[in-house]
């Protein structure tokens, strides 16, 4: 029976892939706070829901901030 042995990745690549994954926070982030803004500038009633929605984007961009330098210095 042949020996498995496992591939691994280099620096570079894993850095791509962490890109590639935490590119997709970023458009969520964005989509979240530009879609609270939205209903904030459109709304008439409402004003703390709507702000709650942009301020979930916010959470989620700095979350993505704190992954992205967490990983970078990882991979450096």
């Amino acid at each position: 029976m042949a020996k498995k042995t496992k591939k691994h990745l280099s620096k570079e690549e894993e850095f791509e892939i962490l890109k590639l994954v935490l590119d997709k926070f970023l458009w969520i982030g964005v989509l979240i706070m530009g879609f609270g803004f939205y209903k904030l500038v459109t709304a008439v009633t409402g004003f703390w829901e709507h702000l709650l929605i942009l301020v979930a984007g916010v959470i989620i961009m700095l979350l993505f901030t704190w992954i992205l330098f967490k990983e970078y210095n990882f991979v450096r």
